[in-house]
Formats: structure tokens, C-alpha cells, sequence
């Protein structure tokens, strides 16, 4: 399962395979000292051999004590091998931990932004259990069952027959194993995916836990959450009762085993056949030769829980090695251009935008405007590099926005979304976005948009705990803070999604100064709005209706003629909008 050896084609190589590759160097050396620890164990049993054969027939203390001292020598050498074989195996796991984990929190906010189920508790929840296993006993019975070769052949320099028990006990132990495999592996996986969608549902409606609350949904929410749990809960029992049966019979067998094999050598000791050490010896060899498979029989459900949490992390991080290979490219100025932009949502096959075309030079304004579910916040999604293009291009100073590396674009753009939250920390490093606070840029956006008044006012000012229940924003503070953060150090990219929708008349007003402060500063500034008054300082506006664009022009051209007045008025363009447009302009 986790096969390092060979050199795998290109089809072959992900993040975690290739983690554990450049392991293999401390993987080989575990497996050597493996094989080592498997010869060392045959010490107990030619000491039995040796005490019963050759120091009770001659009663020779010199003898005995020397096999004692011998013995404990290599008692002392097999326990610093395992301790060493512990110490390997728990840096291997924690290299392919140290290798993997930021690369596994990013790949987790990269599917969430493409709609898919992608849980970074559930993700760091299979990093612990990847790495648990590689640490645990299930791995060391895989590495030590090959070894159990050597046990087969000792037994049969001693006799045949034995060596021949060991071997039929062996195939039944295997056989034992793999109905295992067979009975329990579907119950828990089965069992997994009930749970993690259990732990989904739970998490989405705690989100949601005001509403729920006061409009008396809990019930509803919870019986749905419990229909899930008690899924959950059928197929562990399922998982556990089946294991349960057949490890039964397993273990009725594992423990017959040295009695049978004894009983097989005591009869070869008495037919001459073999010395009483050997009968000694005979119960050590049975133990040590099925030992893995026991281990692998009790410990089967384990490797089933490795196994998914392996092939969940390797389909989470498939293209995560493309993502931080890519190159780096200048800072942008900010020249927007789309040709030909058909948008579609993740996981759907229905184009939410088509054919969109604009050129917005850089340090200019571009009002977006049309009805709900036109496709506005899509083409934001798409101009931000969040939702790669269908077909056609969004390109940023002529590069496909979508190909540009997120963690120096960013440095670039600021952005508000439509749903504000703050992040855990303070009002000072949410402004700063989470990095290391410049007091005087943090103080700068925070005068920019006209919040500094109003953050001195918070219980310890720019220093106030926002998130997990700490100091609690109203959604105009929480709009009004998203805003400072996105003009943070003056991005050449500002992105506003209804940035006024929470704002009163004279937070709007200061907004309208911000964003014209900021194309004099040379940003380009990109907004959705249903306002007319916002939109009214935008230089080039882009009319949008049904997923198709309708217009795209100046904005001193379009909304006189939308609104019918030559003077902007604070009326709603939405309204405007409702009506049918002129033909489509490109």
C-alpha cells in the first residue's frame, strides 16, 4: 500500500508518494533493521536448544552461564535495534507530516472554493491517522511477515513436519486474514464516509445556529444529522460484530497453535526423531512464524482506516504540486481584459456566464451591475483566479489570472465578499491580514475607509480579540473592517462584491472617497452594486442579465441612458434593469 521502491512514471507521482520517497533512504534502513531484529529473535530459542540439549545432560554451569551471558548480550543488542527501528519510524512519519501538512491546509481551502466537500479537520484528522499507523504495530507485521520464511526453515532443519505445520498454519492464518479483509473492509468505509458527512452536516448548521435556533429548525436539523450518525453507528456494528465473529474463530486457532505444534514435536521426540530442545523449540517457532498475521488479524481494521485516510489525502493533494510549481511573474499593474469568458461553476455542467468581453485599463473603475443571479459575483470569482474559465481568457496584465500564484497575487488585491467575517485575532491583524502588523499601514486603511473613530472605540481599540465568540461585530462594523483589510497597503486590485450593502448614507460617502482615492493612487477598482450612487463614480460599466452581457461601455454613456436623467440620481439601477436592454454591445 505504501510502496516506495521502483521509479514510478509521471502518471504515478503525487505530493504524498513523493513524500514517502524521499523517505526510502530511513525506509530501507528500518527494513534492514527489521531483518536484523527477526535473526536476533531466534536467540530465546537455540538458548532453550542449547540449555535442554547440552547443559542438563551434562550439568555444566560453566556452559550455562556462558549461553546466559551470551543471551543477554543479545538481548541488550535486539532492544536498542527496536528502540532504533521506534525512532526511525517516528521520524518518518513526522518528515512526511512536516512535508505535507501546509500543503494539505492549502489544498483543503482550494476545494472548498471549487464546492467540494474538502474538511481541514477531517484532512489533518487522516494526517494523524497516516502517521499513527506508520509508528504503529499493523505496519511492523507487514514488514516482519516475510521474515517469517526464516522461522519455516529453521523448524525444518529441526524436522520437516514441523517446518510443514508451520507452513498449512500459516495459509490458514492468511486465509483467515484476507476473509477479514473481504467482510470488513466495505462496513468501514461505509462507516467513514456516514461519519464524515455526519461531522459535515453538524458543522454546516452550527454556521447557521441563530437561525436555527430562533426559527425552531434544531429539530429538523438534528434528525437529519441523527439519520446520518445512526448510519454511522450500523455499519461500525456491522464492521465490528463481522470482525468480531471471524477473529473469534481466528483466535481460537492462533491459540491451539502451540499447543498442536508441541504436540507434533513431542511426538517426533519420542520416535527419536528430534532432541527435547526441539520440542522447546518447536512451541518458539510457531509463535514467531504467525505472529505478523495474528497482529494483522486483530489490528485488520487499522490498516482498512490507513488505507482511506492514504487515498483520501492523495486525491486532496493531486494537483497541489502543479499549484506551487508555478511561476512567479512581476507585480501587476492592473490591466483587466476578458475575451470571449464563459464561466461555470464547479461540479455543474450549465455555464452561468457567457461570451463576456472588456478592456479596463489600469487605475480605472469598473461598475458591474445587473438583476440577482445575473453571473456578477461568478465573473468576480473568475477576475480574482478563485474559478478558472471554461473557455475564453481573464487575464491580468495579460496573464491568465487563474495561472497566477495566489499567495503573491494576493499581496495585490483586496477584496470584499458579500458575506463579511473576521478571522481569530485582533482588529489590527485582521487590517493586517494575519501577518505582521505595520501600525502605521493598519492605521492608514482604517482612516482610509473611516473606521479609525470607530475602532477606538472597541473595548481595547485596534487591540479588541475579534472571533470564537470574543468581542461581537454588527454587520456594518464587520463590512466597514473587510473594507480596511482589502485596502490594506493600497492593492493595485481592489474586488468589491455589494460592498455598501450594510453602509448607511454617510459610511457610503466615505466608501466613494476611498475608491476614488484609490484609482488617483493608480488601483483599479472592480464593483458589483445596486445602488446607482456608487456606481455613478465608475469610469467603464459592465451590464450583466441572465448570464450574458448586454452592454459594456462608458459610465457616463450607459447610466444616463438606463436611469433616463442626464444627472445621476441615488436611484436603484436593478430596477432599471428589469426592463429589456438594447442589443448586445462588444
Amino acid at each position: 500500500m505504501f510502496n516506495s521502491n521502483g521509479n514510478p512514471n509521471a502518471r504515478d507521482r503525487t505530493p504524498l508518494k513523493d513524500a514517502i520517497r524521499d523517505c526510502k533512504s530511513a525506509i530501507y534502513l528500518m527494513v534492514f533493521v527489521t531483518a536484523v531484529i527477526n535473526l536476533l529473535s531466534i536467540a530465546p530459542i537455540l538458548y532453550m536448544m542449547n540449555v535442554f540439549d547440552r547443559v542438563l545432560p551434562t550439568n555444566s554451569t560453566v556452559t550455562l552461564v556462558s549461553l546466559l551471558v551470551l543471551v543477554l548480550g543479545l538481548y541488550v543488542f535486539w532492544t536498542a535495534l527496536e528502540w532504533l527501528r521506534t525512532r526511525l519510524m517516528i521520524r518518518i512519519s513526522l518528515r512526511i507530516d512536516w512535508d505535507l501538512a501546509t500543503s494539505v491546509f492549502n489544498a483543503c481551502f482550494r476545494k472548498s472554493l471549487s464546492n467540494t466537500d474538502a474538511n481541514v479537520h477531517q484532512a489533518m484528522n487522516d494526517m494523524l491517522t497516516l502517521r499513527q499507523f506508520i509508528t504503529g504495530p499493523s505496519l511492523i507485521s507487514l514488514v516482519d511477515g516475510p521474515f517469517a520464511i526464516v522461522f519455516m526453515v529453521i523448524a525444518y532443519l529441526i524436522h520437516p513436519w514441523l517446518a510443514g505445520f508451520i507452513v498449512v498454519s500459516t495459509l490458514i492464518l492468511l486465509v483467515i486474514t484476507l476473509l477479514t479483509k473481504q467482510v470488513t473492509t466495505a462496513p468501514i468505509e461505509a462507516a467513514n464516509h456516514a461519519n464524515l458527512e455526519a461531522n459535515r452536516l453538524a458543522a454546516a448548521s452550527l454556521k447557521n445556529a441563530e437561525v436555527a435556533v430562533s426559527m425552531g429548525m434544531l429539530p429538523s436539523l438534528r434528525k437529519r444529522w441523527y439519520n446520518l450518525h445512526r448510519s454511522y453507528l450500523q455499519h461500525q456494528v456491522n464492521s465490528s460484530e463481522s470482525n468480531g465473529f471471524i477473529g473469534m474463530i481466528g483466535g481460537v486457532f492462533s491459540k491451539s497453535l502451540p499447543s498442536l505444534q508441541i504436540t507434533i514435536a513431542v511426538i517426533l521426540a519420542g520416535m527419536g526423531l528430534i532432541s527435547a530442545g526441539g520440542v522447546i523449540a518447536a512451541s518458539f517457532l510457531i509463535g514467531k512464524a504467525t505472529a505478523p498475521l495474528k497482529t494483522m488479524i486483530t489490528k485488520w481494521e487499522e490498516v482498512i482506516k490507513a488505507r482511506i485516510a492514504f487515498e483520501r489525502l492523495d486525491q486532496l493533494l493531486a494537483n497541489q504540486e502543479f499549484i506551487e510549481q508555478k511561476m512567479s511573474l512581476p507585480a501587476p499593474l492592473g490591466h483587466l481584459t476578458a475575451k470571449e469568458l464563459t464561466v461555470m461553476a464547479p461540479k455543474s455542467d450549465r455555464p452561468i456566464l457567457r461570451g463576456v468581453n472588456f478592456d479596463v485599463p489600469p487605475g480605472q473603475i469598473l461598475a458591474i451591475v445587473g438583476p440577482n443571479a445575473s453571473g456578477k459575483t461568478s465573473l468576480l470569482k473568475c477576475m480574482l483566479g478563485l474559478w478558472r474559465p471554461f473557455s475564453g481568457t481573464m487575464r491580468l496584465d495579460g496573464a491568465e489570472v487563474a495561472d497566477w500564484r495566489h499567495e503573491e497575487l494576493g499581496q495585490h488585491i483586496g477584496y470584499v465578499s458579500q458575506s463579511t467575517s473576521m478571522f481569530e485575532g485582533t482588529v489590527a491583524e485582521n487590517i493586517a491580514r494575519l501577518q505582521e502588523v505595520d501600525s502605521q499601514e493598519v492605521v492608514a486603511a482604517a482612516k482610509a475607509v473611516g473606521v479609525h473613530e470607530m475602532i477606538l472605540g472597541f473595548p481595547k481599540g485596534y487591540d479588541t480579540i475579534l472571533g470564537n465568540g470574543s468581542f461581537e461585530l454588527s454587520g456594518g462594523q464587520s463590512q466597514r473592517l473587510a473594507l480596511a483589510r482589502a485596502v490594506y497597503k493600497s492593492p493595485k486590485l481592489l474586488v468589491l462584491d455589494e460592498p455598501n450593502s450594510n453602509l448607511d448614507d454617510q459610511a457610503e460617502t466615505q466608501l466613494q472617497k476611498t475608491i476614488l482615492a484609490l484609482r488617483a493612487a493608480g488601483s483599479t477598482v472592480v464593483l458589483t452594486s445596486h445602488r446607482a450612487r456608487l456606481v455613478s463614480v465608475s469610469d467603464w460599466m459592465l451590464l450583466l442579465k441572465d448570464g450574458f452581457q448586454v452592454r459594456f461601455g462608458p459610465t457616463s454613456d450607459l447610466l444616463p441612458e438606463l436611469t433616463g436623467k442626464r444627472e445621476v440620481a441615488a436611484a436603484s439601477v436593478v430596477s432599471e434593469l428589469r426592463a429589456p436592454l438594447p442589443a448586445t454591445n462588444r
